[in-house]
């Protein structure tokens, strides 16, 4: 799969840090950046409780499939596997989504058991697994890289040790979704959701985000969009129609014989259209068709596109989202398993 592609969806998720060492802990943990949520243990097996504690659930990615057996078929063997986009904006309605844990950064050394011990243990093999590691530990660490038992490995004693364990740490995330939600989104490719795909749709969107500071997004149906978030819980929807939807959208309207404004700017591809109440299309019975339509701007990419921003999107319902802002201040208030230390030290032993 293109790593260029949209995320069908993607939210802040936990990374855990196990080390015996809580002075070593406590000083790391004030040099992390301060949006990213974590946990703390000096225990490698509490660590592993946490951890593995989830693994009876199904993955987010099992959550929005349903499977259907193909009672024609003579074997009964033949399935057809159906995504339900409609759960997948609804995990924003999750209070505990930000505490799904993506990435492990184990120390090697530790008398309860080593860090590779620790990464063969946890169930759940989609999370990524940093290993920290001193001089004496290197050839393991690479041994178990190639294995592909641990993502990365850091040397504590590297003078950017610090730099390449909080880049990796942003990777890792998003490769922990690249992973689960492979599936998702070769299915969703299929037909008109191909604009996941598309190399100039994924730039504007990137300019989106980085513009609004959105740091969780939901690909929504009826009609396709990207419902976002920034770290406050205010959201907006980018609505993206293709040429052959914007005509569909059109015909639909001239057929329930809406007012020839709506049809004007339907056809001049100038607005487009989030009638939210009736199925994403104009009814006959829409009097105030005027507070559905959005302006809009064109997009070239493998296909010709529009885009608007509706702002505050309605069903949705935002105002009773947790935000990342609000958990983060739950974490810190619950605390992260250990006090803060009274001085600040490196990643060098």
């Amino acid at each position: 799969m293109s790593r260029y592609h949209i995320h069908p969806f993607y939210f802040p998720t936990t990374v855990v840090f196990v080390d015996d060492s809580a002075s070593f802990l406590g000083n790391l943990s004030l040099q992390l950046d301060e949006s990213l949520a974590y946990r703390l243990f000096e225990s490698p097996l509490e660590a592993l409780d946490c951890i593995n504690a989830a693994n009876g659930r199904p993955s987010l990615a099992q959550t929005y499939f349903s499977s259907y057996r193909d009672v024609e078929s003579l074997s009964g063997a033949n399935r057809v596997i159906d995504v339900n986009v409609e759960k997948i904006h609804r995990q924003v309605y999750k209070e505990d989504r930000f505490k799904e844990i993506s990435v492990v950064v184990v120390d090697y050394a530790m008398p309860e058991m080593d860090g590779l011990e620790f990464c063969r243990n946890i169930k759940n093999s989609a999370i990524k697994k940093i290993l920290l590691t001193g001089r004496a530990d290197e050839r393991l660490a690479v041994s178990a890289f190639n294995e592909g038992l641990i993502d990365r490995f850091i040397m504590k004693s590297d003078l950017m040790a610090l730099k390449n364990l909080n880049k990796a740490l942003v990777d890792l995330q998003h490769e922990y979704f690249y992973g689960m939600e492979e599936v998702i989104a070769d299915a969703l490719a299929v037909g008109t959701d191909s604009i996941l795909h598309d190399p100039a749709l994924a730039e504007l969107f990137r300019g989106v985000c980085r513009e609004r500071g959105i740091i969780e997004s939901y690909f929504c149906s009826n009609p396709d969009s990207f419902l976002m978030l920034d770290a406050h819980g205010v959201g907006a929807l980018l609505l993206v129609y293709t040429e052959s939807e914007l005509e569909e959208q059109y015909e639909t309207a001239f057929d329930q014989a809406a007012p020839p404004p709506l049809l004007d700017k339907l056809k001049s591809g100038k607005h487009l259209p989030y009638f939210w109440q009736s199925q994403g299309y104009y009814h006959a019975g829409c009097t105030n068709w005027e507070d559905f339509i959005h302006p809009a701007r064109e997009l070239r990419g493998e296909q010709w596109y529009y885009y608007a921003i509706v702002e505050n999107p309605l069903p949705l319902k935002l105002e009773t989202v947790l935000s990342y802002d609000s958990f983060l201040g739950e974490m810190d208030k619950e605390g992260r398993s250990m006090p803060p230390p009274l001085r600040v030290a490196s990643l060098r032993p």
